[in-house]
């Protein structure tokens, strides 16, 4: 568990800063157009950064810190079902689903068995 809110954490912190110093890469790595308003897109980077930060203090104690693990699990949940939502309005392109295999899809088995085993050892723990 440590490990991988490590990871996760490490992750985040990294794609935070590429999307923070680099706002228009990502869309021309996929071929889509760039934001008009790339502070928009900068934002997101910050969020997914200060992100990273939270699951590294959870690190230490993933089950005590079960919360922290909550709030990004459901992010990993939320951020598929937007942009399946938004995809089928024709809003945003299929390219756009290429962020969602690394930033929430691969994380959803992980943080699971986190809150999982947190749940077990008779969470909401004080």
């Amino acid at each position: 568990m440590k490990r991988t809110l490590q990871l996760a954490a490490l992750y985040n912190l990294l794609w935070g800063a590429w999307v923070v110093l680099f706002p228009n890469s990502f869309f021309e790595l996929v071929g889509m157009e760039a934001p008009t308003h790339p502070m928009i897109w900068q934002g997101m980077g910050m969020v997914i950064g200060v992100y990273g930060l939270g699951y590294w203090w959870a690190s230490y104690n993933p089950v005590r810190h079960w919360p922290i693990v909550a709030v990004g699990f459901l992010g990993k949940i939320f951020g598929p079902l937007g942009f399946v939502f938004n995809y089928l309005q024709d809003i945003v392109p299929g390219a756009f689903a290429y962020t969602l295999i690394t930033n929430d899809l691969i994380w959803w088995i992980p943080f699971g068995i986190i809150l999982l085993k947190a749940h077990r050892a008779g969470w909401p723990l004080r």
